[in-house]
This record gives C-alpha cells, sequence and structure tokens, in this order.
C-alpha cells in the first residue's frame, strides 16, 4: 500500500466537513492605499463641520439675534446645528441609491463642492437666515458620510472589519481635534493678529478665516480624490481595480446585471428585524451624542452666574480639540483589539452604560464652580474625568457600523442600508441639538429642577438605548459566508 496514500486518505477522512465554530479565519490585509486615500478624504469632513462649534456661540450673540439675552443663545445655536441634519435626513437616502446606480466617486464630487461652497458662505453670513441658507445646503448637498461607510464596508471582510471601521471614529477624532482648534484660532483674525487681518474685510466678516481655511481643504480633498480613489461599486469597478485591490473577480455580464437589479430593489424589502436593529441603535447613539456635543462647547462658554465656565472661543476649541486627539488616540490603538477580546456586542453595552455619567459631568461641574468660587485646578480634573468617559462612550460608533455593514445580504445594497442608517441617524441629529440647547435654555431660564432638567431628561431616554443594545444579535453577521 502507498503510505502516502493512506496518509492523505486519513487526513480527508478525519477532517470535519464544516470546520468548528472556534475556528479562525485568517485575516486579510487592509487595502492601505484605498483606505488610506478614503480616511484622508473623510477627515476634511469633520474638520468643516466642527470648526464653527467654539465661535458659533458668540457669533449668534454679536449678530444680536437674541437682543443680549444670553439665556437664549441656546435656542439658536441648536436651530443651526440641527439644520444641516435636516437637509441631510431629506437627501441622504436619495445620495446613497444614486450611488448604488452611477458609483460612488460622482457623488462624492458633489457632497464636497456642497460643503465647499457652504462653508464660504457659512463665513461670509451677517444675519441669521444667511447662517440658516448655508447651513441648509450643506445638508441638502452631502450624502459624503453614507457613501464613504459604504465604501469601507466594500473595502473590508469579516476578518478585517474591525479594523476598518475602527478608522472611521478615529477620523472622526482627529477631525474633532483640528476643526475646534482651527476654528476657535482662526476665529476673530483681526483680534489676534491686527497686522495682517486690518483690513475692513476681516471686521466686516470676523468669522470667514476658519470657513476659507475649510474650504480649500475641502478642495484639496477633491483634487486627491479625482486623481487616486478607485471606484468599489461593483458594477462600476475598472477591471484592474477589481482584480488586484478589492480581492473580487471580474464577474461575468449576466452576474453584474443582477447585481445592476438588487440595487434597485425596493426599500421595503430590505426592512427586516437583522437591518432595522441596527438602524435603532446607530439613529438613538447619534441622537444621544449630538445632544452631548452640542451641550458641550454651550456648557463651556455659558457664563457662570448661570451654571457655566465662562471660556471665551480659544479655550474652548483647545479644550474640544484636546478631547478629539484623545478620542482618537484611543480609538486607533484600542478598539480593534478590545473588539477581539470582548466581543463587539458586549463592547457595545459598556459603551452605552457610560451616558448617564458623561452627562452627570455638567452639574457636577456647575456644583464644583459654586462649591470653589470659580474655576480652578479641580474643574480641570473633572474635565479630564469627562474626558476620558466620553472616549468610551464614543468606541460604540465604530462597533454599530459593524452591525449596519454585516446587515447588508450583498454589496449592492450596502448603499441602500448605508442610506437608510444615515437618513435614520440624520433625523436624530436634527433632532437632538434643538431640543437639548432648547431644554438647556428653558433649564436656565426657569431653574427647573435647579438648572439641571436637561441633564436628568437625556440620562432618562438614554435607557431607550440601553435596552436596544440587547437587541442586537450575539456577533456580527459574516457577509462572506
Amino acid at each position: 500500500m502507498d503510505t502516502s496514500n493512506s496518509h492523505e486518505i486519513m487526513i480527508n477522512e478525519t477532517t470535519p466537513l464544516v470546520p468548528g465554530k472556534g475556528s479562525k479565519k485568517p485575516k486579510t490585509p487592509l487595502p492601505k492605499l484605498q483606505i488610506g486615500i478614503l480616511i484622508t478624504l473623510q477627515l476634511a469632513e469633520p474638520i468643516a463641520s466642527t470648526s464653527i462649534f467654539p465661535y458659533i456661540n458668540q457669533l449668534i450673540r454679536e449678530l444680536g439675534i437674541t437682543g443680549g439675552d444670553d439665556a437664549a443663545v441656546g435656542y439658536y445655536a441648536g436651530i443651526i446645528d440641527s439644520l444641516f441634519f435636516v437637509g441631510q435626513a431629506l437627501t441622504v437616502l436619495k445620495w446613497a441609491r444614486l450611488s448604488d446606480r452611477i458609483g460612488r466617486k460622482p457623488v462624492l464630487v458633489i457632497g464636497l463642492l456642497g460643503t465647499c461652497i457652504s462653508m464660504l458662505c457659512f463665513g461670509l453670513s451677517t444675519n441669521f437666515w444667511s447662517l440658516v441658507v448655508s447651513r441648509c445646503m450643506c445638508g441638502f448637498l452631502n450624502g459624503n458620510v453614507v457613501v464613504m461607510k459604504t465604501m469601507m464596508g466594500e473595502l473590508t471582510d469579516s476578518t478585517n472589519m474591525a479594523q476598518g471601521f475602527a478608522l472611521i471614529p478615529i477620523v472622526w477624532c482627529i477631525g474633532g481635534f483640528l476643526g475646534p482648534l482651527m476654528g476657535g484660532t482662526l476665529a476673530r483674525p483681526q483680534d489676534h493678529w491686527p497686522a495682517l487681518f486690518s483690513g475692513s474685510f476681516w471686521r466686516n466678516y470676523p468669522y470667514f478665516l476658519p470657513c476659507g481655511v475649510a474650504a480649500c481643504l475641502l478642495v484639496l480633498a477633491l483634487v486627491m480624490m479625482t486623481i487616486f480613489l478607485e471606484e468599489t461599486l461593483s458594477t462600476k469597478r475598472r477591471p484592474k481595480f477589481t482584480s488586484t485591490t478589492v480581492s473580487v473577480s471580474s464577474s461575468p455580464d449576466r452576474e453584474l446585471l443582477v447585481k445592476s437589479s438588487m440595487a434597485n430593489m425596493p426599500l421595503r424589502s430590505l426592512l427586516t428585524p437583522s437591518v432595522v436593529i441596527p438602524i435603532a441603535n446607530y439613529a438613538m447613539l447619534s441622537f444621544l451624542d449630538v445632544s452631548f456635543r452640542v451641550l458641550f462647547p454651550l456648557f463651556l462658554s455659558t457664563p457662570t452666574y448661570l451654571g457655566g465656565l465662562g471660556f471665551d472661543p480659544a479655550t474652548i476649541g483647545w479644550w474640544m480639540a484636546f478631547l478629539g486627539i484623545t478620542d482618537g488616540v484611543f480609538q486607533a490603538f484600542f478598539f480593534a483589539r478590545i473588539t477581539d477580546w470582548i466581543g463587539p456586542k458586549r463592547l457595545f453595552s459598556v459603551s452605552v452604560w457610560c451616558y448617564p455619567p458623561l452627562v452627570a459631568m455638567f452639574p457636577i461641574m456647575s456644583w464644583i464652580l459654586r462649591a470653589r468660587g470659580g474655576v480652578d485646578y479641580t474643574i480641570t480634573f473633572a474635565l479630564l474625568l469627562l474626558i476620558c468617559i466620553e472616549v468610551t462612550w464614543d468606541m460604540a460608533y465604530g462597533v454599530v457600523f459593524m452591525f449596519i455593514t454585516g446587515s447588508a445580504p450583498t454589496n449592492n445594497v450596502l448603499g441602500a442600508i448605508n442610506g437608510l442608517s444615515q437618513t435614520s441617524a440624520a433625523v436624530a441629529r436634527a433632532i437632538g441639538p434643538a431640543m437639548a440647547t432648547s431644554l438647556f435654555a428653558v433649564s436656565k431660564e426657569h431653574n427647573l429642577l435647579g438648572g439641571n432638567a436637561v441633564y436628568i431628561v437625556l440620562i432618562v431616554l438614554s435607557g431607550g438605548l440601553r435596552w436596544l443594545a440587547y437587541q442586537l444579535p450575539d456577533e456580527v453577521q459574516d457577509r462572506d459566508e
């Protein structure tokens, strides 16, 4: 008997036909060049959107919109913050479906141009309604967030998805560092560098410089995308890219026709529990998160006699920048490792439990301020603790992106599913700022629960997210199987 043949037979007979659940696929290397370009494009978005946060409250005061009532600033700041998401909620699903038909890159071009123009208009605004128009324009023309997440899903598989989607919150954290730093530093340049910015233009438009710099970054991102970024939609992908980057073999014409028809399938057929539950988690997460993010600079800028910290725009910019860079570094080094260690669902549950103590830090800092008689090192320690809690909370984003991507039955409806999720998140983010800042203003004006009613409401609402977290599947669905 041939020993080699018998040995081969023994191996074949003892090898299980179905691999056990404990066996893991080897990790597929990330396509570094394409993902590097993609995250560079993503970086321009948060820089542009967060650069207005340090000075928006002061801008509203200087435009005389509130008639000198500092407690009412929150109403108008919340409206302006919400308008972008109102516009996005009305159009993002259309952009997502369009990207499933014409490709991802054309939609990105429109989004970058729209954001660039709207930022320039925002910097040239001299009244409340011009601010309204520019923010609405930015939301209507911008479907980039959903398209970029779709592209990330197409560039990764089940073995490297955690690594890929960990980069999305990292980029937003870095943008959350650079944007507020840029906005707070470059606002009112005639006050900081009078020799360079002494003309009448800068007196008439004191907040144009950060908007102009953000617009220039968007133009650079547009040029980089046009030259270097490859299309990822399978029906529009060039053969060279298909065989080298995404590790998906070129499909026959019949298969491409089937995929194209799937891209046009009715949205109602996609609304299965496996898709709806992750989207619901994302919407609630977005609502609570944007409420915190608009309250943070508002709390920092609110005068101390109203329970805030009374910081100027530059100081607010530095604290928000520090929050962003700390969050980004933590996500970069630990998110994928923690996800592999305790699993995505457990990590999501830990993150959402951090929201009540995160929001509770606001009234705690108000109490410390009253007890100490002013801002001192104890407030600094409290802000550092708040940042540590927020970093843990922010890991929920990377996890929920994995669940949403894993819920797509094929890549050709991934854009539609991401469009549905982004529409839900945009509606939540449109409601969140207006509701949170209005509750903040009402709480302070009428001294509801000692001025802390807004925080109590948010903590109660966070219970809904904890319930939704328990409804998620135990593991992220493997789209490769």
